[in-house]
């Protein structure tokens, strides 16, 4: 990955220091990233300068340390000259105050102001007393982060300030600096150089030229589950029946393949399946289609007979057909004895994962912007997941993927 900007070739990273006692493991950090040949530009929060100093980082960096946004003779704007240079920015401590203020989109500082001011991929480094690590405020914050690409270090189990231990602590800086490495070469996150094939929306068949059978499914789970696979490095190809925004930094490494009725989907599914690590069917396909006629049918005419035929099982295909190594999810929605049904269709397709949801339920399923769903997996365990965000019940589901697809299932 190149560097944007003229005066150097070699990667620049930004280095943000929050204001933690772990800020003295940084000086470590930026010494290894220097070794490594990166051009690194530091970022010191008012709060960092109590712990460690500026003139430190000044003398081991590749520029001079900067901490504010105003003053600088030599930068009128930092905020956007580090931002639209950095290859990568690094925040190593990332304090709780850091991450809720990154979080909720707050540019009131110079390091959160480069956040906001860059497309550069970031890497944050929490570091925190366990209780802090552990409230849901900072973990929503960590997952609204992480679903939007942002990549995270968890902290360490080890001796924290005051002579406390437990997990909360900064990692090694050696490890650090080897995520660095990774992501300049294009490490994006645990799907990374992975390629997946997700589906989205319900289908359409047609009666007659204005009438089709289709059903409530509006695409915003498969839509979300594309999105989020985007931000953790997956090349996606997502096949569906509707046409819903992307999200600006994602839009352009996902392709898009329209269809509109069972038959298509199996054909755009099936032909492209064997070329992916994992296979996600969240559209709603189906059961059933008719032969449409011609011409449009007459309420006069009395009411017709519609003949119904079997659609193509486009998971069971898929399953029979699955290179090796290949994952397969599949979706049920349900409306009564929704455990039981969910168990017999795990049974049936042989899928590696099933993610099942109450469509009745207040606030899940169909044309809600949120979901409660059921993941099972092999072995017939279940893992309940709450109402919440479809980009929250995304991340969850990707993370399962990722890990089967680490262990080489099935």
């Amino acid at each position: 990955m190149p560097s944007a900007t003229p005066e150097s070739t070699s990667p620049r990273i930004v280095l943000g220091v929050a204001g933690g006692i772990a800020a003295y493991k940084s000086v470590t950090l930026l010494r290894q990233l220097r070794d490594a040949n990166y051009f690194v530009s530091p970022i010191l929060t008012p709060d960092a300068t109590r712990f460690v100093g500026e003139v430190t980082f000044s003398a081991l960096a590749s520029e001079p340390a900067r901490t504010s946004l105003y003053g600088d003779p030599t930068t009128p704007i930092p905020h956007t000259y580090l931002g639209q240079h950095a290859d990568l920015i690094v925040v190593a401590p990332a304090t709780a105050h850091l991450i809720a203020r990154y979080a909720m989109g707050l540019a009131d500082d110079l390091l959160t102001a480069t956040l906001l001011a860059s497309r550069a991929p970031v890497l944050l480094c929490p570091a925190m007393h366990t209780e802090m690590w552990e409230q849901p405020s900072v973990q929503e914050n960590l997952a609204t982060l992480r679903r939007r690409g942002v990549m995270i270090l968890e902290p360490e189990v080890g001796p924290l300030a005051g002579g406390d231990a437990g997990t909360g602590r900064l990692v090694e800086p050696e490890r650090i600096a080897a995520m660095v490495d990774a992501i300049v070469r294009g490490y994006r996150g645990p799907l990374s150089g992975r390629r997946l094939l997700i589906t989205a929306g319900g289908t359409r068949e047609p009666i007659d030229p204005v009438r089709v059978l289709t059903n409530r499914s509006s695409g915003r789970q498969g839509y979300a589950l594309a999105e989020v696979a985007s931000r953790l490095g997956a090349h996606v190809t997502l096949v569906s029946t509707v046409d819903l925004p992307l999200a600006l930094d994602v839009v352009r490494s996902v392709e898009l393949v329209k269809v509109m009725t069972a038959h298509e989907m199996h054909e755009a599914v099936l032909s492209r399946a064997s070329q992916t690590d994992a296979v996600i069917m969240a559209a709603a396909v189906a059961d059933f289609t008719v032969t449409p006629v011609d011409q449009k049918l007459k309420k006069d005419s009395g009411v017709p007979n519609l003949s119904f035929q079997p659609t193509m099982d486009i998971l069971r295909e898929l399953v029979d057909a699955r290179p090796t190594g290949q994952i397969i999810v599949g979706f049920a929605a349900e409306t009564t004895n929704v455990a039981e049904h969910a168990l017999a269709k795990l049974r049936a397709k042989g899928v590696d994962l099933l993610v099942v949801n109450d469509v009745s339920a207040p606030g899940a399923g169909f044309d809600h912007i949120t979901n409660a769903v059921s993941i099972l997996d092999r072995s017939e365990e279940v893992q309940n997941l709450p109402l919440s965000s479809k980009e929250a019940i995304s991340e969850v589901i990707l993370s399962r993927v990722a890990s089967l697809l680490s262990q080489g299932a099935p």
